[in-house]
């Protein structure tokens, strides 16, 4: 199927600031069942932001205001072609060895908690259903509630909630699946709900495993699924902090609202 993203960030500050900076993890890169069609990032009427491939094969833009401002307002349009691969991910930037998404980060350092829901969680006789056990036992555990966690909220932290959204999710399958010796890391996108024209103050989160016998394949416990067609992949990293939309910093103490609007449609949905 065609998907169509259309994403606008609105970042206003109480008082001008002198300077700020970001980087943005915010366009797919092509892999097998997902071709780029055409995809532009630009910031407050101006041409395309400076672009680059960080070391995890992340295509990656730079923004940078270097003048007093009082906001900034960021858009990102773009077109993508999908098949659905059952979550199997082949084709794609892997410029690491699987070996580097074993080592634990601050966001998804495992507790004694998520050790024995990762020992009792993590059953089957192959990897995949060790992996699809840990998923479906995960969601049954932790609920998904807009507001109860920020993007510092730790996986320990929100399995002992047992509330979180995509991101939280994402962390609490991540650490289980190192845990069991499997490579998981974090990835970052777009999802197409099957609802057209409505928007989202968020884009979408969740996890891939190495399987020696598959490579990477998603797992997306938010949804219970692993991903369809609906998916756009455009970031991947140890975790959240790895992988964010956006990242950055300012000079200046004025406090800061942001507005995010995220609309994702589709064209030949039936396909």
């Amino acid at each position: 199927m065609r998907l169509n993203v259309r994403h606008r960030t609105t970042y206003r500050y109480e008082s001008a600031v002198s300077y700020s900076i970001q980087t943005l993890h915010l366009s797919p890169r092509p892999h097998d069942g997902l071709a780029v069609l055409s995809w532009r990032i630009w910031a407050d009427g101006r041409r395309e932001l400076p672009s680059f491939v960080d070391g995890l094969g992340n295509l990656t833009h730079c923004l940078t205001v270097n003048r007093p401002h009082e906001g900034i307002s960021l858009t990102v349009e773009g077109e993508v072609e999908t098949t659905d691969m059952a979550g199997i991910i082949r084709g794609g930037a892997e410029p690491l060895p699987p070996l580097y998404y074993l080592q634990p980060t601050a966001l998804t350092a495992p507790d004694p908690a998520i050790e024995a829901f990762a020992a009792a969680a993590g059953q089957g006789k192959s990897t995949i259903e060790r992996l699809h056990s840990l998923m479906i036992a995960l969601r049954e555990r932790v609920d998904y509630q807009a507001g109860v966690t920020d993007t510092t909220t730790t996986a320990a932290d929100a399995l002992a909630r047992g509330a979180g959204v995509c991101q939280d999710h994402a962390h609490i399958f991540i650490a289980g699946a190192r845990l069991l010796g499997i490579p998981a890391r974090y990835v970052g996108g777009y999802l197409w709900t099957g609802i057209d024209g409505h928007e989202y103050e968020a884009s979408h989160a969740w996890a891939e495993a190495h399987i020696d016998h598959l490579g990477w394949v998603g797992f997306d416990p938010s949804n219970r699924i692993c991903p369809t067609a609906a998916y756009i992949r455009t970031s991947v990293g140890l975790d959240y902090a790895a992988a964010a939309p956006a990242r950055g910093l300012r000079r200046g103490d004025a406090p800061e609202t942001l507005d995010v609007r995220v609309a994702v449609t589709a064209r030949d949905a039936d396909q």
